[in-house]
């Protein structure tokens, strides 16, 4: 079993994430989970949303492109939908993002 990695800080976390959603491209969406997994903490997906909230304290990052891992959005912030269909995200008729066309791969 593998050894799960701790945060050594928050903000150096926030950071980490915050540089590799300002990465994503218009048109393609990450999840929370594929985040945190990239910057080396596979099992805090939960902080990389925590991240997306507090980005706002950073400077200005597409933390919209950023969804659940089955396409889900924020329910809480409905001009996502709005910002991801503005850089042609469609979406499927139950409201989630395809992820099988939509995510970003490296």
């Amino acid at each position: 079993m593998a050894e799960k990695k701790t945060m050594r800080n928050q903000e150096e976390f926030e950071a980490l994430a915050l540089a590799v959603i300002a990465e994503i491209p218009p048109g393609r969406v990450a999840s929370y989970s594929q985040i945190a997994r990239l910057i080396g903490y596979p099992h805090h997906s939960r902080q990389v949303g925590r991240a997306c909230r507090n980005s706002h304290f950073y400077g200005s990052f597409p933390c919209h492109r950023v969804v659940n891992q089955q396409g889900r959005l924020v329910l809480s912030w409905p001009q996502q939908r709005k910002l991801l269909a503005q850089e042609g995200v469609q979406f499927q008729a139950d409201g989630r993002v395809d992820m099988k066309k939509y995510q970003w791969e490296l």
